[in-house]
């Protein structure tokens, strides 16, 4: 059966590690780490209200309290702000505020994989479908990612994955999905592999870290048994849940840059500045000349 039961959740997994940022991200999650002048993890979740989620869940780990405390109102900061009359400012922190009850925050005791993080959100959850948003990716287009996978989903129901195309080389290095019927926006997937093995990818689209899932992955994830890494896999959790109910692909056409590691964080960077009018005129001409110098 279709189902379109109003999608009204994100899960934001925010517990990993940040190894690849260190020494950074010792005293400061990677989440929390600016593209221009915001967190990485604000840029995702722009993304996940503009698409119409009225509750934000994360999953955290320890050392990640800050990401708690940046979407809570800072008192001191904006008594400050006010005193000294710096209204543009109070205005700004103001329109990134999550109104009181939209965001909830649990605990992943352990680094058990991405799997066993959306699991550790079932009981905020409750049987609801719900957008889960990989933090470390952050995208930019016309229209954001998640808003139109929402559009899909309530023509279709059921599982909705964002893919991209990559180069057919390269599909040994993702999750790849099979290409079925045609659908305005995207496509039925007929099959899900991680990490084929090169030449054996059913197609060059990979999956690129948004999902809107139903709520009965949980059930199969607290059965889960470890996969890659030795780690509960959600690929392993969809592809059960995929001989149940349908899957479907939505081609997301922007640009995707993976803040997690440091090619992407530093090319997200350079992308949303020279969007900025108040930053372009300045980096404009010193960002030509150090492509000029280089060898």
């Amino acid at each position: 059966m279709v189902q379109t039961k109003k999608l009204r959740k994100a899960v934001f997994p925010v517990a990993g590690l940040g190894t690849r940022f260190l020494p950074a991200t010792k005293a400061v999650p990677k989440e929390m780490l600016t593209v221009v002048d915001k967190p990485v993890i604000q840029y995702v979740v722009d993304e996940a209200i503009e698409a119409g989620i009225e509750h934000l869940v994360f999953v955290t780990g320890r050392g990640k309290a800050v990401i708690e405390d940046y979407f809570d109102i800072q008192f001191e900061l904006e008594q400050t702000l006010k005193a000294r009359n710096k209204n543009a400012e109070l205005s700004l922190l103001h329109s990134l505020q999550p109104t009181a009850g939209q965001t909830s925050f649990t605990r992943q005791q352990e680094p058990l994989g991405l799997g066993h993080a959306v699991w550790c959100a079932r009981d905020i959850v409750g049987h609801e479908p719900f957008a889960l948003l990989l933090p470390d990716m952050i995208m930019r287009a016309e229209k954001g990612c998640l808003k139109g996978m929402v559009e899909l989903y309530e023509k279709t129901g059921g599982n909705i994955v964002a893919v991209e195309e990559c180069a057919p080389e390269q599909a040994h290095k993702y999750g790849i999905v099979g290409v079925g019927e045609t659908l305005e926006g995207g496509f039925k997937i007929n099959q899900m592999v991680e990490k084929p093995a090169k030449g054996t990818a059913p197609s060059n689209f990979f999956i690129n870290g948004r999902y809107i899932l139903q709520p009965e992955i949980f059930e199969i994830l607290s059965t889960q048994e470890r996969g890659a890494g030795n780690e509960i896999q959600l690929t392993d959790g969809m592809l059960k849940l995929a001989q149940a109910q349908e899957f479907a692909g939505y081609h997301f056409k922007g640009q995707t840059f993976d803040c997690g590691s440091k090619d992407g964080f530093i090319l997200a960077n350079v992308a949303f500045a020279i969007e900025r009018a108040d930053i372009r005129p300045t980096i404009e001409t010193q960002l030509k000349a150090i492509v000029e110098q280089l060898p």
